[in-house]
């Protein structure tokens, strides 16, 4: 049998890889399986800028409804807004039509149950088998039963009520936002300069053209020259689909995951907000996280790379945050997923309520140097049983010493194994051994 999930949803290149007829297949299963207790089953979709976003869109409508099941379509809206309104409007099931950070010519398909979290692996698996084997003995409703299609512009104004209640006034807060054209340039300007700061706005064209494309949270540089030039006190760059946050200091400098998480986790341990004063982190995140957490009496776990493993956890275990070094930060007091424009309203919070410019709250996670390399590869299969490249991590490994870590994966969504090291060594002497590591990867996988 094939293979449709990965780490996130379904993803590939629209319209070869995730075609018209896929999504199509998709809806119809998705509104069978998901809906078998409702006679016409409710499902949210929204979806990113990409240009193909509107042609899965009709596809994947186009299958539910075959099926039986109703449609509110909201149109451009983030990941997190249809999970959160998936469970507000208690539908069966919510689905995004977005690649989040992949280059423009990708597209993906993410669904989320009832309660607004991803799909479990064993639901997955579920779809995958009827779509591979038995997608056309589905029931095809007729007349009266089949379902029908709701365009709703007005829905996502209670997303945006709901994030307006976690926040503080941001009076005197001068922000410079990014939205790499994707799915936050409908709200994020709104919703900040509703609760009182100054907002300049850039990339914020919804040109599914220019997703991500040196924008956003993949790429700073812009947004970075943006804050230091209009002397602005804040920077905050969403992805494509506004489920990850990458901050800019007032001087010019990235604040990413790993920190937003250090400064969210250190302030909520002294209000007793945070549960069981513990933070899910991923292997990813930097050592120095360990070193602040331990300082302050907070239990850092780490899980594998991937927000689902995160969620995994914090559930698990009853814990209420987590996040990857990319940005993906939970707060599952508030949602079930990581959102952008709900981890920008914590971090400002703490700005307003302790008086401290980012760049001092972020100077409290001292790093460890890390390099990551991302190496394009024929292939993501078998690398881990090449005794070529095994025994040069085992080499690596043992000269950065017992603070040193060598991190190999595959990505879950494109052709690249990437090659992560960190240690108390120069950044020239990290770079030195990555490089080295995948030149041979990309030889021994050609």
């Amino acid at each position: 049998m094939g293979k449709l999930f990965g780490t996130d949803g379904i993803r590939g290149v629209a319209n070869r890889d995730l075609t018209p007829e896929l999504a199509f297949k998709i809806g119809r299963i998705a509104a069978w399986m998901l809906g078998r207790n409702h006679n016409s089953p409710l499902f949210v979709i929204g979806r990113d800028t990409r240009l193909s976003g509107a042609m899965l869109e009709g596809a994947l409508v186009a299958g539910i409804t075959s099926a039986g099941g109703e449609v509110r379509i909201l149109g451009v809206a983030s990941t997190p807004a249809v999970a959160y309104l998936t469970r507000e409007l208690k539908a069966s099931a919510g689905v995004v039509i977005s690649a989040s950070h992949n280059p423009i010519e990708d597209n993906g398909l993410k669904i989320f149950d009832s309660r607004g979290y991803k799909l479990p692996d064993a639901l997955e698996d579920a779809i995958e088998e009827v779509y591979f084997n038995d997608s056309d003995e589905l029931p095809r409703p007729e007349g009266a039963q089949l379902g029908q299609v709701y365009i709703d512009g007005k829905t996502l104004e209670k997303y945006l009520n709901y994030l307006r209640e976690t926040a503080v006034s941001l009076d005197g807060q001068s922000i410079v936002v990014d939205c790499a054209h994707g799915a936050a340039c409908r709200v994020a300007g709104e919703l900040l300069e509703r609760l009182g700061a100054k907002v300049k706005m850039m990339h914020n064209d919804p040109d599914g053209t220019r997703i991500n494309v040196k924008c956003g949270a993949t790429d700073t540089a812009d947004l970075q020259r943006a804050v230091t030039e209009n002397g602005t006190s804040i920077g905050l760059a969403f992805d494509g689909d506004a489920d990850r946050l990458i901050a800019v200091d007032e001087k010019g400098a990235v604040v990413d995951g790993d920190a937003v998480m250090a400064i969210c986790s250190v302030d909520m341990k002294k209000k007793n907000l945070l549960k069981h004063n513990t933070v899910v982190a991923t292997v990813m995140s930097n050592g120095g996280l360990d070193i602040l957490a331990e300082k302050h009496g907070i239990k850092l776990i780490r899980t594998s790379v991937g927000d689902r493993y995160v969620l995994e956890k914090m559930v698990e275990g009853g814990f209420n945050l987590g996040g990857e070094q990319s940005g993906h930060i939970i707060f599952s007091d508030y949602a079930t997923t990581g959102d952008g424009l709900l981890t920008a309203i914590q971090l400002l919070k703490v700005i307003q309520e302790q008086q401290q410019p980012l760049f001092e709250l972020a100077s409290h996670l001292e790093r460890l140097p890390q390099v990551l390399i991302n190496q394009k590869v024929a292939t993501r299969e078998g690398w881990s049983d090449n005794p070529k490249i095994t025994s040069a991590i085992d080499k690596v490994e043992k000269e950065l010493g017992k603070h040193g870590r060598v991190l190999v994966r595959p990505s879950g969504t494109e052709p690249k194994i990437r090659v992560m090291l960190e240690a108390p060594v120069t950044e020239e002497k990290l770079e030195e051994y990555a490089r080295s590591l995948a030149e041979l990867i990309a030889k021994e996988q050609s």
